[in-house]
């Protein structure tokens, strides 16, 4: 194959993944309330009217305290589970990890009825509270998978030596073996606040009256009346997480850089 024809195949792999991503922010600016592909104009009133629509903003702020919440919880709980499973032996490990991946690879509909039944069964009301245990149920294994790979690549004799120089255990973990695995923790975050926003089918069997994230409200609003204002609300979300997205990166060469140099 040549590389003209690997270059283009390439280029068809994000045109096919960011084409529909454009036409919705290209959308966000069309001066149509109607959802038919038909320009009439360029505007900003979709941006305007998105802020003054308390349902939207709403159901947003619970996506992003769920969403935050959620995974700073199970990245905290992942990656001490993380380094509880390296140190295994090596049979239970891979046991341990067998377990892990069945809720990764289980459809999200399963996963939503089960916990639905879990908070029936306990008694827990349907709402903000049990929303919020689901999100932190769902994103705990991919916390785990995102940090294990640095765990692995750790040098072992480093927590070793630092006991040896008189350092804790506590101590070590602190100064040398989270800063080491910190890129994997970032990873795990980022993935577990991106499936946070995004989730819908265990938000829909997990959340009461009330508690409607945002994915929630998109359903709901789309099945009844067509809203611009959520193009508009769309690619904010996308440009800020892109944002974010190149920062940390950048930031990550900066470091590799300076290692390297060092």
């Amino acid at each position: 194959m040549s590389k003209a024809l690997k270059k283009f195949y390439v280029f068809l792999v994000f045109v096919f993944m960011y084409a529909p991503i454009v036409v919705l922010m290209a959308y966000s600016f069309n001066d149509s309330r109607s959802s038919s592909a038909i320009w009439r104009g360029f505007t900003f009133d979709w941006y305007i009217k998105m802020l003054s629509d308390s349902q939207m903003m709403k159901a947003l702020q619970t996506t992003l305290v769920i969403a935050l919440s959620s995974s700073l919880i199970a990245t905290i709980i992942g990656t001490l589970a993380a380094i509880g499973i390296n140190n295994m032996k090596k049979r239970t490990k891979n046991a341990i990890m067998n377990i892990t991946y069945v809720p990764v690879l289980s459809p999200d509909i399963v996963t939503g009825i089960s916990l639905m039944l879990l908070f029936v069964f306990l008694r827990v009301p349907l709402g903000r509270y049990s929303l919020l245990l689901a999100h932190i149920t769902f994103n705990i294994p991919y916390v785990i998978i995102s940090v294990l790979p640095k765990l692995n690549q750790l040098n072992k004799n480093m927590y070793e030596a630092a006991l040896d120089l008189g350092a804790s255990p506590s101590y070590a973990y602190r100064k040398i073996i989270i800063p080491e695995i910190m890129p994997g923790i970032v990873t795990g975050f980022l993935l577990a606040l991106t499936l946070s926003i995004d989730d819908f089918v265990v938000s829909f069997f997990t959340s009461g009256a009330g508690a409607s994230n945002l994915s929630i409200y998109i359903y709901s609003a789309v099945s009844k009346k067509y809203n611009p204002s959520i193009n508009a609300l769309s690619t904010i979300m996308f440009v800020v997480i892109f944002l974010l997205l190149v920062l940390i990166n950048s930031r990550s060469k900066e470091k590799t850089k300076k290692n390297v140099n060092y």
